[in-house]
């Protein structure tokens, strides 16, 4: 199967997958190559269609192997409308407020060592840039947001903590995320977020999903009590 337009590669996995990588000028211009893809496959919903996998370049197509198989799903694809002309996804905007600086809850003092700037230079890059949704994972609402700015590339910890608490917002390479639950982590933390990033009660569960944007604000601790409070 030869590859086409955005596709740049594309793979089998197993008996009822393929696997779609997608190409552009940079990660956004793929992710949104991505997100044309899925969009364009929910909307014609084919009868062999059970899952759509999304990730930053590359789409995971799960498909009924007893109505179709890959070449099937192949010649569907080819015959997809798949650019920015034709379909349309607009993802939502979200404004999450954080307590930058939290207690039990920051790496300022290596992330300022590692970076050589100050605490409010951080905070200030961190909430002026506009971020995208490219990918959902890790754990249940757990979204993966770029890039971050150059300047706030930083590795994982070289030893991952055992817990990082709930709303924790963090930075890693150009990624930066808010831990949805308590779990295990290696990222650079920066604060808390009181917004629930994901909820069973509600559908959808996960607050953000891919395509979104988002954009930081930064809180006091009061403030944060006090969002905290009120739900």
């Amino acid at each position: 199967m030869r590859p086409f337009g955005r596709i740049t590669d594309i793979r089998s996995a197993g008996l009822d997958g393929l696997i779609l990588y997608f190409g552009g000028d940079d990660l956004t211009q793929s992710n949104q190559a991505v997100q044309h893809c899925v969009q364009a496959l929910q909307y014609l919903n084919p009868t062999w269609l059970k899952e759509l996998l999304p990730a930053y370049d590359s789409l995971t197509i799960v498909f009924d192997p007893w109505l179709t198989d890959d070449h099937g799903v192949y010649r569907c694809l080819a015959e997809l409308p798949m650019n920015s002309q034709t379909v349309r996804f607009e993802g939502h905007h979200h404004r999450l407020p954080v307590w930058y600086g939290a207690s039990q809850c920051n790496d300022f003092e290596h992330l300022c060592s590692y970076t050589g700037l100050l605490q409010s230079q951080i905070v200030d890059l961190h909430t002026q840039a506009r971020f995208r949704v490219f990918a959902v994972g890790f754990a249940p609402g757990f979204a993966y947001l770029g890039e971050l700015p150059e300047q706030l590339a930083c590795p994982r910890l070289a030893t991952p903590r055992k817990r990082v608490p709930k709303g924790a917002v963090a930075i890693a390479d150009r990624q930066t995320a808010v831990y949805p639950q308590a779990s295990p982590g290696g990222w650079n933390l920066l604060g808390l977020c009181p917004v629930p990033m994901f909820d069973v009660g509600k559908s959808p569960a996960s607050l953000l999903a891919v395509g979104d944007t988002v954009q930081f604000e930064a809180i006091s601790e009061q403030q944060y009590q006090e969002w905290c409070h009120e739900r």
